[in-house]
């Protein structure tokens, strides 16, 4: 269930390929780039990373533009997000890396827990959201989920989006217009990580009209993106959780 003490992990795609170029080391290792106001916080998560064999902190900012910027410059597989920073908060600047770099996975951490900042953060691109005060291995997990293609919940937040869901449900009831066999086979396909592009290939469809259901089941389902619609699944047990 999404209100376990367990983190929550959904896959959102196939885990890529590592990258061509550099040595073997150098492809082995999950590049991360660290954005955070609060020095301590950077070096303490450095200090980390340097302790485990399959990650790599390749840079440090201080606020939302500059961790752009280095995004752009670095091309790092992860970036660490603080939400609240000054000059540019991270729900911005994750839109941004996202638009430039949509290759590249956000974690979220932050200290507290909104629901107008988490599905905003979600909704911008990110696929993990940790708190500052979670285990140092729970953020390196998250780290190497996003980096897996899965989407990495702290319970507090699976709790909170799953409330929520079953809050609109209770509210609303089914969707105004029910979703259709084959919608469904697409949700569930989505609850299993699919792109657009896989799920054409599992119901023998083009890749745009896969992307026509998924618009379709958005809309019908007053979600505003694939990770909620993963959740969906999960929630209406058409797709189980990944656990680590």
């Amino acid at each position: 269930m999404l209100d376990s003490t367990t983190p929550t992990t959904l896959p959102t795609r196939f885990p890529r390929p590592a990258s061509l170029g550099g040595d073997v080391e150098d492809q082995t290792r999950i590049r991360v780039l660290i954005v955070d106001d609060h020095a301590v916080v950077r070096m303490g998560l450095r200090v980390f990373f340097d302790l485990q064999d399959d990650i790599t902190v390749v840079g440090e900012a201080a606020d939302g533009s500059e961790g752009v910027a280095m995004a752009r410059r670095l091309e790092p597989d992860v970036v660490l997000m603080d939400l609240l920073m000054p000059n540019m908060d991270g729900v911005t600047a994750i839109g941004r890396i996202k638009a430039e770099r949509p290759e590249t996975e956000i974690v979220t951490m932050t200290s507290f827990i909104e629901e107008e900042k988490v599905t905003a953060a979600l909704e911008a691109g990110a696929s993990g959201y940790v708190l500052k005060d979670a285990e140092a291995e729970e953020v390196a997990a998250a780290v190497r989920a996003a980096y897996a293609g899965e989407v990495h919940l702290d319970p507090a937040v699976a709790r909170l989006l799953a409330q929520r869901m079953r809050a609109r449900k209770s509210g609303e009831g089914e969707p105004v217009e029910p979703l259709t066999d084959r919608e469904k086979d697409v949700v569930r396909l989505l609850g299993q990580g699919l792109s657009n592009k896989d799920i054409g290939s599992a119901l023998f469809i083009t890749e745009r009209t896969a992307r026509t259901y998924v618009s379709n089941i958005l809309g019908k389902l007053g979600l505003a993106s694939r990770t909620q619609a993963a959740l969906w699944a999960v929630e209406h047990k058409l797709a189980e959780p990944v656990r680590d």
